[in-house]
């Protein structure tokens, strides 16, 4: 639906009964879960993997000390510390976008749900690219920005369309606006008076 959710009608509990009949989105197929969940998935195989070799080579007690040391140097190093933060947010912004959409009713008739392609950190946030299965346009989500803005815990959206091909569309995640580079100084206004 463009416009997202209908609006509130007289009747709350024939509208609901509507509502849960027409907002089932599809579980998804061990497939499509694993790509939602595959950064999650690799994270926690790849430490794992890794405790294990540790452990097997120099014990639990050298395991403690790699840890509290890789710990103190997220914390006293602002780079890593910052280039963490925005690979967290590349990680659970297609996940509460993913939320908005199912909120929103941003899915097709099947309950399709749009597929998050891929998600960058940028200076004013994140960067995601979706494609949208049959049945979505970016009109559909333009319809629903409030409701996503909200859902992506951002300061606003931007959504465009793809030039080249319609169901491809980049939502753009404002968190922040980035700095303002150096340059002359503005001119100050003043009033006349």
């Amino acid at each position: 639906m463009a416009g997202g959710r209908p609006r509130q009608s007289t009747d709350p509990n024939v509208l609901a009964s509507v509502e849960k009949a027409l907002s089932s989105v599809t579980r998804p197929n061990p497939v499509v879960a694993g790509w939602r969940w595959r950064y999650e998935l690799a994270l926690m195989l790849a430490l794992a993997a890794v405790t294990f070799a540790i452990v097997q080579a120099l014990g639990a007690v050298w395991l403690a000390v790699i840890v509290a040391t890789a710990a103190a140097t997220l914390a006293l190093w602002p780079g890593g510390r910052r280039l963490l933060i925005r690979r967290a947010w590349c990680v659970i912004t297609p996940h509460r976008l993913r939320t908005g959409c199912a909120h929103s009713w941003i899915q097709s008739r099947y309950g399709k749900l749009p597929i998050m392609l891929l998600t960058t950190a940028q200076p004013f946030g994140e960067r995601v690219l979706l494609w949208c299965v049959a049945g979505i346009s970016a009109g559909d989500l333009r319809g629903a920005k409030d409701a996503l803005t909200a859902a992506c815990w951002a300061t606003d959206l931007r959504i465009t369309a793809s030039e080249r091909h319609a169901h491809l569309v980049i939502v753009d995640v404002i968190r922040h606006c980035p700095p303002e580079p150096p340059g002359p100084e503005p001119e100050r206004l003043t009033w006349p008076g």
